[in-house]
């Protein structure tokens, strides 16, 4: 069982900060059970901390103690293991764009896979399913404003779509407009006014 440790403990620190440490991903240094154990045991001496269920991380060891790792990087890092679109909520993009002074209070974030939610050290992390159209583009700024608008809702979009055409660059308000005849009626309204007015 100490070699069993000590091996899971080795992959785990040759791992980029934050990439999640799963049962499935170790099968090849044992059995499901004694791997299942074993995360078990690590997590309970605090070699790894538990994020979820099935997922541990390994803590970062810093100047002033252990910590988890980024809340982005574990959510960059279960994005890229399961294969899913993960992006920041349209709160957390409406505020990043200056569209709300609203502050989110818990960290959402919109996922093409399965609603669940995590826990990073005292931190509760949700992923939400979102349809597809909220993913499109996720990582680049259209993206962003994309879900900052859906979040905003129909009553203030024309307001937000005049702001993001003044501050976006003409080349991500271009993907935005692109990417229109993919979004519900009412958003695909609004950002071809915005565009051709």
């Amino acid at each position: 069982m100490q070699q069993l440790t000590e091996r899971i403990l080795a992959h785990a620190t040759q791992l980029p900060e934050g990439a999640p440490v799963s049962a499935k991903g170790l099968l090849h240094l044992g059995n499901r059970a004694a791997v299942d154990q074993t995360l078990h045991r690590l997590a309970a001496r605090g070699q790894l901390q538990r994020a979820g269920r099935g997922v541990y991380v390994l803590p970062v060891e810093g100047r002033f103690g252990t910590r988890p790792p980024t809340v982005e990087q574990v959510v960059s890092a279960v994005a890229a293991q399961r294969g899913e679109v993960i992006a920041p909520s349209g709160a957390a993009a409406a505020n990043a764009l200056g569209l709300t002074t609203q502050v989110p209070v818990r960290a959402v974030y919109l996922t093409s896979g399965r609603s669940r939610t995590f826990k990073l050290g005292k931190q509760s992390v949700e992923l939400r399913h979102a349809p597809r159209w909220q993913l499109t583009l996720a990582n680049r700024p259209a993206g962003e404003a994309l879900r900052a608008l859906a979040w905003l809702g129909p009553e203030r979009a024309e307001e937000a779509l005049e702001t993001l055409k003044r501050k976006m660059p003409s080349g991500a308000f271009g993907e935005l407009v692109a990417v229109a005849p993919q979004l519900p009626t009412w958003l695909a309204r609004s950002v071809g006014k915005a565009a051709y007015g």
